[in-house]
């Protein structure tokens, strides 16, 4: 983990929220990114679920803005699944734009989530996930430099 990843953990949830509204959108990125889950940000407990989550369930995303889609890296083997579309539009949570990761029309697992993401510093995104409207979930993308 970079030391991006780690200062995003010791966040709070309302930090991560002005810092998302304080970013903009940046670049569509391209390629593969290291991902980190912010569970219980700004708690002794952020780092050591964000480590588990990696080592299980979630380990990043692989985008391709030629095509305009991505895959995430899922599993404790990163098995590439789970598409979505990857376009510009306002964000849910302050209406400025953002790079929206959409489920809805590609996947029947995840049909029901969205993601937004903007960039914080180069090659690092923080990112938000909505179930349906609802926000759920913060994240980080970070891409080797």
């Amino acid at each position: 983990m970079s030391e991006e990843a780690p200062d995003l953990l010791r966040l709070s949830p309302e930090e991560l929220d002005e810092l998302f509204r304080s970013s903009d959108a940046g670049p569509i990125p391209a390629g593969e990114a290291h991902g980190t889950v912010l569970v219980r940000p700004g708690t002794d407990l952020a780092e050591p679920a964000a480590k588990l989550l990696h080592l299980i369930a979630w380990k990043g995303k692989v985008f391709d803005p030629d095509k305009g889609e991505l895959l995430n890296e899922v599993g404790p083997f990163g098995w590439k699944s789970v598409r979505a579309k990857v376009y510009k539009d306002e964000s849910w949570l302050d209406g400025k734009q953002s790079i929206v990761l959409d489920y809805s029309g590609t996947s029947l697992v995840a049909h029901w989530i969205r993601d937004e993401i903007r960039l914080v510093a180069p090659g690092k995104y923080l990112g938000i996930v909505y179930w349906e409207h609802k926000k759920i979930l913060d994240f980080a993308l970070e891409f080797p430099a």
